[in-house]
């Protein structure tokens, strides 16, 4: 093995053995300040956070493309919130009613499309303008939550399908039908990124663009398909959590990109491009539930939750780039 394949190995391995601290330390700390008589670290426990780290989960491996790219999306959770209301309300329209069941994977194809159409509008800006990303996807964030306000006003959009609803809550294997579109949608990412050129291109891209022009990859319409692909992923990971809850609030989804941002950073993809990993925001997503429910479960409030999410993120980015710097000063020499 390479120096330099041991290298992304460890890279790689780091959010699993921080996921192992975590899970160690809850254990441990959670029998003696634990507010509950459960037992953190149990089959039923890990299962339940896997099914919640699905959301913020399908949006992150998306996000993780994206910025390997080297380019970002703010405007993923407004896209997951239209979405949603997009499938919920068209299984009220009247042609739709007289199908029966059969509409419920129509309003999925309606919702998906929906964050596709929104993925495109970003991708062709920042295409054919040259715009920075996130310039282009602030206003769209914007702009598109303006979207969901307007379709219905502050209210919630409802529509209670037992039939939907039982497919969401259905499991297979243990696994919620949720934790299997997660790990789905990571599997099929995963496949693309090692395994085919649009994969490549993307690592090749977010490391030197003007290279990536000269070797002849067509950067502009790569980046509209990944935008569009973020957008079918934002949309679906609408459609998993309204499926289950049959009711969609306009700020739904709120800070969604955040949290996704956080994930994909913590799982080791550089802000900049070139470098990143599926596997890796898969760890990175886990990794803050076990934050989020770990704390929760010996007893600190949101404030705190938040405080040591976010302290841990500044220090990953500050190793990541004391790590870069010094790459760049052995490369010198």
């Amino acid at each position: 093995m390479t120096p330099e394949k041991r290298k992304d190995l460890l890279k790689q391995g780091a959010i699993w053995g921080f996921i192992v601290l975590e899970l160690a330390f809850f254990s441990i700390a959670g029998q003696f300040l634990s507010v509950t008589d459960t037992v953190f670290l149990s089959v039923d426990n890990m299962l339940l956070l896997l099914q919640q780290s699905a959301p913020i989960g399908i949006i992150a491996l998306g996000m993780t493309i994206v910025m390997i790219n080297g380019n970002i999306d703010l405007s993923v959770g407004a896209t997951f919130a239209l979405a949603a209301i997009v499938m919920l309300d068209s299984m009220t329209w009247p042609f739709m009613q007289a199908l029966g069941d059969w509409a419920i994977p129509l309003s999925w194809c309606f919702a998906l499309l929906t964050g596709v159409v929104l993925g495109a509008i970003n991708g062709l800006i920042v295409w054919k303008t040259g715009v920075d990303a996130f310039i282009v996807t602030l206003g769209s964030m914007l702009g598109f939550r303006g979207l969901v306000f307007a379709y219905n006003g502050e209210q919630p959009t409802s529509h209670l399908n037992w039939t939907l609803i039982d497919f969401a809550e259905a499991q297979f294997l243990g696994l919620n039908t949720a934790s299997w579109f997660l790990l789905g949608a990571a599997l099929l990412l995963w496949l693309l990124m090692t395994r085919t050129v649009h994969g490549r291109n993307a690592y090749a891209i977010g490391n030197n663009r003007d290279a990536a022009v000269n070797a002849g990859i067509k950067v502009g319409p790569h980046f509209l398909w990944n935008f569009m692909l973020i957008g079918f992923l934002a949309a679906l990971s609408g459609i998993v959590f309204s499926s289950g809850t049959g009711s969609v609030n306009p700020n739904d989804g709120m800070l969604y990109e955040l949290w996704a941002i956080t994930a994909v950073v913590l799982g080791g993809t550089k802000l900049a491009g070139g470098y990143g990993s599926i596997v890796s925001t898969l760890g990175g997503v886990i990794a803050i539930q076990l934050l989020r429910k770990g704390l929760g479960y010996v007893g600190a409030g949101t404030e705190t939750v938040n405080l040591v999410i976010g302290l841990i993120l500044i220090a990953v980015l500050f190793l990541d780039r004391q790590l870069n710097r010094k790459g760049k000063e052995e490369l010198k020499t």
